[in-house]
């Protein structure tokens, strides 16, 4: 989910001195060199679910089953589609991994819900609800036929964000299979494998 500088950000100026002691997230420079004439350039490779490194974090102190670390094309890969994978958690708000393929069911929620497409070529259709949902946390299912009006839809390609409204019904849809991150709050649908992701 971030890049992990294999050689910290020591070497960095974007990062203070105070920082420089340890490994963490916000090193977000991938860590491939590239010579060139002047000097050593760096080169932001782009994963896929095709073609991805998982990468790994040096642990500074503690042990390393206390980290959750995990790629979001390795868990799309190893997943069903549309099931809404934790890889993210902050006190009930998470992030989810989805594998695009083919067409998801409707979906709503009584708030507000963000998609990032991460690989792939998503649509997403839009219905405004009749009786939209008034309560509960995360996504939910929307029915098979939502009854509402079609609001449109929008066509995401990589790194493209879309926002998932309240009082709207959603429905994903992918030619071939691709990668959504989601950013939701934790619901019925949402599926944690943290022992899969953990450091053994």
């Amino acid at each position: 989910m971030f890049a992990f500088c294999k050689h910290c950000c020591r070497r960095s100026s974007n990062c203070s001195k105070a920082r420089c002691d340890v490994l963490l997230p916000h090193c977000y420079y991938n860590n491939k060199t590239v010579k060139t004439m002047s000097s050593a350039a760096i080169e932001t490779v782009f994963g896929s679910l095709d073609k991805y490194t998982k990468g790994s974090v040096e642990i500074i102190s503690g042990q390393a089953s206390h980290y959750a670390f995990s790629n979001v094309f390795e868990v799309a890969e190893k997943s069903l589609p549309y099931e809404k994978v934790v890889v993210g958690l902050n006190l009930g708000y998470v992030i989810e991994t989805l594998r695009a393929e083919g067409q998801s069911p409707w979906y709503t929620a009584a708030h507000d819900e963000f998609a990032i497409v991460m690989d792939g070529e998503v649509r997403v259709d839009f219905l405004k609800l009749d009786a939209p949902l008034s309560a509960g946390e995360g996504t939910q299912l929307a029915g098979e036929i939502p009854q509402g009006k079609p609001m449109g839809y929008v066509l995401l390609k990589r790194g493209h964000q879309c926002l998932l409204p309240v009082g709207s019904a959603y429905r994903f849809e992918a030619s071939r299979p691709g990668v959504i991150l989601q950013q939701t709050i934790k619901g019925p649908l949402s599926v944690e494998k943290w022992a899969d992701i953990c450091f053994k």
